[in-house]
């Protein structure tokens, strides 16, 4: 053990201490760019994947085209008007359910989570209600509001309520008691003790469930169209594609592929635009902005 003046100073406990930083150093999450060459990498073997087991036999090219091959086909839809045409009907109906859902959740969520009396009312429809496969309730919906672009917006919209919902509740679980006693000290009343203080504090995770209701609106969106068979979308061509003789697989995949291309690009944008707005959440959770 090393004395100097009042400081001492244990080798061993050194050595550990560089360990350690050495280890956090190395724990420390990977840059964007870092984040983004291993998903591409990843993209790249999955549909070198592809394009071996086609193209070896491995599966029937008929059923499972190249990768090159689909690819290429979508390439040249976006030259279709016909399949821009169902594209812009579909990001309508998902952009319009989204929307609508949000309006609806965030305020029902901010009223069951600051009212227990109407929570524990509601909590059983709530309960009642969520498990049902909205794709179950496509022949009710159709026949009470018809079938169209209003068929597929409602059962976005019905999909999409659950996630936002939920977080925008579990956020107000969340609040910090003290800082809402400090407001209500100085005479604030429960509204604004809801606007000033439970709101910004939730507002993380109901953008996380805005998030993860994009992903359900798409899935919605799509799959209704392909069960209704009908009208305009991405889903009814894929539809259409499918009961061809023979069937259109480059079509089919290449329209699904287009889809799982949105999905991503749509998560890719909230979720940089949740880092950018709740830089500080993200720094509480010890998270890289």
């Amino acid at each position: 053990m090393v004395v100097q003046g009042d400081r001492r100073e244990d080798p061993h406990v050194a050595h550990h201490v560089r360990v350690s930083a050495q280890t956090l150093s190395r724990a420390r999450p990977a840059s964007t760019t870092t984040r983004w060459s291993r998903r591409a990498a990843g993209a790249l073997a999955f549909a070198a994947l592809i394009e071996l087991v086609s193209r070896t036999g491995l599966a029937d090219p008929e059923f499972l085209p190249p990768a090159t091959e689909i690819v290429g086909r979508a390439v040249t839809l976006l030259a279709d008007p016909a399949f821009l045409g169902h594209a812009l009907t579909s990001l309508l109906a998902w952009a319009m359910g989204l929307g609508i859902a949000t309006a609806i959740a965030v305020p029902l969520g901010l009223l069951l989570g600051s009212v227990p009396l109407i929570d524990a009312a509601m909590r059983s429809v709530v309960e009642f209600l969520r498990p049902i496969p909205s794709v179950a309730l496509i022949p009710l919906v159709a026949l009470v509001i018809g079938t169209g672009l209003q068929l597929r917006v409602t059962l976005v919209v019905y999909a999409s309520l659950w996630p936002i919902l939920y977080n925008t509740m579990y956020g107000l679980r969340g609040v910090d008691p003290l800082a809402k006693e400090s407001l209500k000290s100085y005479g604030f009343g429960p509204l604004a003790v809801l606007l000033r203080v439970s709101l910004p504090s939730s507002a993380p995770f109901i953008t996380t469930g805005v998030r993860l209701a994009a992903g359900v609106a798409l899935i919605l969106t799509v799959s209704t169209e392909i069960v209704a068979g009908r009208g305009e979308g991405i889903g009814v061509f894929i539809f259409f594609a499918g009961i061809a003789v023979p069937a259109r697989m480059a079509d089919i995949l290449a329209g699904v592929f287009w889809v799982g291309l949105f999905g991503v690009v749509v998560n890719a944008l909230l979720v940089a635009a949740e880092r950018r707005a709740f830089r500080w959440h993200h720094a509480q959770l010890g998270e890289r902005p």
